[in-house]
């Protein structure tokens, strides 16, 4: 029988020699594999409440919106800065390289309405955290978040579990 993982392939050198890149794109491709992923994200909330599914950007978009559609939610995506129309809010947050900053709409969650935050690689964390950030300010209740792979080297687990965050993965995949 197959698992997740046995859905996503490696790339070596990609995008930079020594890389070893884990592309999902060989998963969402299986309907098999892709409907096995969305089941298994959504699992360990099962009799959480849930309003909202929050996607990072790019390949979360593609998971938060089949989870949002499963629960019959609504989905709101994270970008990267000026991507999003209308008022937005920001957070910068530190690469390896550099800084990136992420943006969200200001009225996209509620205070109070529970949120689910999806990705689908999990490596420093700087990502969700950035996202972790900008649904507090606004007054959301980040219920968990989950991905498909982590990239445990990389120490994002750590990262979001120091944070108190509930966090779920799929599988790990050891070396970068």
């Amino acid at each position: 029988m197959k698992t997740v993982k046995d859905y996503i392939r490696t790339i070596a050198d990609f995008p930079h020699e020594g890389i070893l890149f884990r592309d999902v794109t060989t998963l969402f491709a299986d309907p098999r594999g892709f409907r096995m992923a969305i089941d298994q994200l959504l699992h360990p909330w099962a009799g959480e409440k849930i309003d909202k599914i929050v996607g990072l950007e790019a390949r979360g978009f593609i998971l938060g919106g089949a989870i949002a559609h499963q629960l019959s939610k609504g989905f709101v995506p994270i970008r990267k800065k000026g991507k999003l129309p209308g008022q937005t809010i920001s957070q910068a947050y530190t690469l390896e390289y550099g800084e990136a900053v992420m943006e969200m709409h200001e009225d996209a969650i509620a205070p109070g309405e529970k949120v689910l935050i999806v990705d689908d690689l999990l490596a420093t964390g700087g990502t969700c955290e950035a996202a972790i950030k900008l649904i507090e300010r606004v007054g959301g209740d980040i219920v968990g978040c989950s991905f498909i792979v982590d990239l445990p080297e990389l120490g994002g687990h750590k990262r979001l579990d120091a944070l108190g965050m509930n966090v779920a993965v799929l599988c790990d995949f050891e070396g970068l």
